[in-house]
């Protein structure tokens, strides 16, 4: 895995969180290599933003924890316990609810992967993206919960209309909006010469696919890869925050998984 979190270089300060947790047990009861990846990207202003997304985090990232221990063989399996899907809306619910409860006018994407062996389920709110990249390109797994996005899937508008539109970071759905909260779910398994991004909207709307599947699969490593995506999304100006997270195929060496065939 690697990661990079920025301010950018037009914003005083920094409302996205990035969390990542690693989890592995060897010895008698071996476990598939598990990885909680997680990021959010804050709305409402100076410290409402900051504070709904690094609450939101944390308060997922407390539930899926919790319930991925039951996946360590303790026990037998229990046909009543919840499948991974469940597991992580209702930590979508949880972490809506308490931004709202103590963040008031404040609010945030969140995008989480837990990722078990080469298979990666994955829930999202807003507009922060997860894609599958390789040495084809990019592959965008998520959907963006902007008002120019359905636009867009309602063909009232164009992809390059929208990506130019005044309103385009305007969401409809996000953690922080009262009632209930409606989570998009993914499953994709992680091939052995890719790698899952997990990134915010300071990093896809500044830098295009192609640039981004450039940078990750000639960088020396995820952690290079992630902080020259970082540097991109700058040099085209910066307007936003910048985060990035990096997952490779467990089993795959981190030097390995970048290189493609000449």
């Amino acid at each position: 895995m690697g990661w990079a979190t920025d301010v950018g270089r037009q914003r005083s300060h920094n409302e996205d969180t990035v969390l990542v947790v690693e989890l592995e047990q060897a010895g008698y009861h071996r476990t598939l290599p598990t990885g909680l990846l997680i990021l959010a990207d804050g709305m409402g202003g100076h410290l409402a933003g900051e504070v709904a997304s690094a609450l939101a985090a944390r308060t997922a990232a407390q539930y899926i924890l919790q319930a991925c221990l039951t996946l360590l063989p303790t026990r037998e399996h229990s046909a009543d316990e919840p499948s991974l899907k469940e597991v992580l809306t209702e930590a979508f619910r949880r972490a809506n609810e308490r931004v709202t409860e103590r963040v008031p006018g404040g609010g945030t994407t969140l995008l989480c992967a837990l990722i078990l062996g080469n298979q990666a389920y994955i829930a999202n709110v807003g507009d922060s993206r997860a894609y599958l990249v390789s040495s084809t390109g990019c592959s965008q797994i998520t959907r963006d919960h902007s008002l120019v996005d359905m636009m867009v899937e309602l063909g009232q508008m164009t992809a390059e209309e929208a990506a130019h539109h005044p309103q385009r970071n305007v969401l409809y759905r996000a953690v922080g909006q009262k009632g209930l909260l409606e989570v998009d779910t993914f499953f994709c398994r992680i091939p052995p010469e890719g790698v899952l991004l997990l990134c915010s909207d300071g990093l896809w709307e500044m830098v295009s696919e192609e640039e981004i599947a450039r940078v990750v699969t000639t960088s020396s490593s995820l952690q290079e890869a992630c902080e020259a995506l970082v540097e991109k999304a700058n040099q085209a100006g910066g307007k936003d925050n910048i985060s990035v997270i990096l997952a490779a195929t467990p089993g795959v060496a981190d030097s390995e998984f970048h290189r493609p065939e000449r």
